[in-house]
């Protein structure tokens, strides 16, 4: 064999060691990315049934608290909103007005006795109580991912073939300021 056939399959496979990068590269983006919508679905899921639950919580409320009626409606244009959502930031905003309409119900349910006694009220407490730490679990994951891809997508030399392929950052699910304030206790 001659030197420059040696050098020729040296450059050969210098080149095919950078394709196969390359490839893997790719690969690991769109792995990425498909997690991020799974991480999506799961939030979706999670929000869909809460929506869900709430008409029959609604009708419970109405049959004790029938005057509460700017409450109410509250909670039914919070969910409506959240229902026509499209983004994951249209998603985190309609999410924390029906969150903010929810604890004004609740209030609400605080001062009828009856209602607050209601096994199916206590039921449908329960059940949106734990959808809510689904939903927390959910965005944290989802947030976490988003996180992964949009690192990868920004670190070279990964960004060099993410910008190729048109990659583009995801929006996080984030909590609006309102809900990171610390709540005022009084005795």
């Amino acid at each position: 064999m001659s030197v420059t056939m040696i050098i020729g399959i040296i450059v050969l496979l210098i080149i095919i060691g950078i394709l196969v990068y390359f490839v893997s590269i790719y690969n690991s983006l769109v792995k990425l990315r498909n997690r991020v919508k799974n991480a999506w679905s799961q939030i979706d899921v999670q929000l869909k049934r809460r929506t869900d639950l709430i008409p029959n919580l609604m009708e419970t409320v109405k049959g004790y608290a029938a005057h509460e009626k700017g409450v109410l409606e509250n909670v039914t244009r919070a969910r409506a909103n959240l229902m026509n959502a499209q983004t994951p930031q249209e998603n985190a905003e309609a999410n924390n007005v029906l969150s903010g309409a929810l604890k004004s119900l609740f209030a609400v349910a605080e001062n009828y006795p009856d209602l607050k006694a209601s096994q199916n009220f206590q039921d449908m407490q329960r059940q949106l109580s734990e959808t809510e730490d689904k939903i927390a679990y959910s965005r944290q994951f989802y947030n976490d991912t988003v996180l992964m891809y949009n690192n990868k997508i920004q670190m070279f030399p990964s960004n060099l073939v993410a910008s190729q392929f048109n990659f583009l950052e995801e929006e996080f699910f984030e909590v609006v300021d309102t809900e990171r304030e610390v709540p005022e206790v009084k005795f």
